[in-house]
């Protein structure tokens, strides 16, 4: 595997080439994927999506082609491009997603050739569910306003003895920070411009799902949740939380949606020989979007090149990390990797 010293050149050395590119609007907009003109452009927060009523697989399924960029998000804000961030957070998901696929389902597609870093991913246009599936075994600090730690910290600053939280009744002096909660707790959230934490009655009451389709939910992503702590525990790491998404296939059946157990999507801590969560500076040591967070000291703050860089070295150590493998990065120029994955796929189902 790369040791720090090989992931700092390959960083400095290919960062800006691999990072640089035009958004998938525009590479439609200059002709350069032809049979994507008239589809619908969807930009989100790290990663856009193309679909339209005439981009349907050879079987009649609707297509959704989810364009990965290197947007790094936090507390609801673009904080810049992180290099290589789009390859290595596709390769963390294509690893885990082969683990709980038989419990989650999938929405994507198998394409021959297509390499598991591709930052192009094809999958049925699902009818998403209007909620994000939080799961959290831990009380992790956490600065983001949705975080089970900053409605304790209220809690206690008022002097409640007793918080309610996505439907929770807990107790607040048996809670601490980074501390293992009683038991691995489903605490939704709306999925909208500005996430809120909800609970499931009120997802119900307002239709986002049915009663069973969220028992469905929570369950199978409870399963999930066991057998990804039960593959990190060998790997010396526990799994603090997570979160997904769900929709309904052609075929009606419940599935999962990118991401999955990604480091953007959940919190992983390292464990010492004893099994205990490793502390530095007595906090965790953490392979997760968390150490970005921790940079943010503005509202409106973008990262430095010095700092993106760092975000990039922590990221490629934390993959390998999970997927026991050296990170190989496609190192082809944004454009034409997304132009040649995006003509392949579209060769394959069309």
């Amino acid at each position: 595997m790369l040791d720090e010293k090989s992931i700092r050149e390959l960083v400095a050395e290919y960062g800006p080439r691999v990072n640089t590119g035009r958004s998938i609007r525009q590479l439609i907009e200059d002709g350069e994927l032809p049979r994507l003109r008239g589809t619908t452009v969807q930009e989100g927060k790290v990663s856009d999506s193309v679909f339209g009523a005439e981009l349907r697989s050879k079987s009649g399924r609707p297509l959704r082609l989810m364009f990965r960029n290197n947007r790094i998000s936090t507390h609801d804000v673009n904080r810049g491009a992180i290099p290589f961030k789009d390859q290595i957070l596709a390769l963390n998901h294509d690893h885990m997603l082969r683990l709980v696929e038989p419990i989650l389902g999938s929405s994507q597609f198998e394409v021959e050739g297509l390499h598991p870093t591709s930052t192009v991913i094809p999958a049925e246009n699902l009818r998403l569910f209007g909620l994000e599936n939080v799961l959290r075994m831990y009380m992790a600090v956490s600065s983001t306003s949705t975080s089970l730690y900053q409605h304790w910290l209220a809690a206690k600053e008022e002097g409640l003895g007793q918080l309610t939280y996505a439907g929770h009744d807990l107790i607040v002096d048996e809670l601490e920070p980074d501390g293992r909660l009683p038991y691995l707790m489903d605490t939704p959230s709306t999925k909208a411009e500005v996430d809120a934490t909800t609970d499931a009655a009120s997802l119900i009451g307002a239709g986002v799902c049915t009663a069973g389709q969220y028992a469905h939910i929570r369950n199978a992503s409870l399963m999930a949740f066991g057998l990804v702590s039960g593959y990190l525990a060998r790997k010396g790491m526990v799994l603090v939380d997570t979160k997904t998404e769900h929709g309904l296939d052609s075929d009606g059946n419940i599935v999962v949606a990118d991401e999955l157990f990604t480091m953007d999507s959940s919190r992983f801590w390292k464990l010492d020989e004893q099994g205990e969560i490793l502390r530095r500076d007595g906090k965790p040591v953490s392979f997760s979007k968390e150490f970005a967070r921790g940079m943010v000291k503005s509202r409106d703050q973008q990262f430095t090149e010095e700092q993106a860089n760092e975000i990039a070295v922590r990221y490629i150590g934390g993959v390998q990390h999970l997927t026991g493998n050296s990170f190989e990065p496609d190192l082809r120029p944004r454009d034409q990797r997304i132009v040649e994955s995006t003509n392949l796929i579209l060769d394959a189902l069309l």
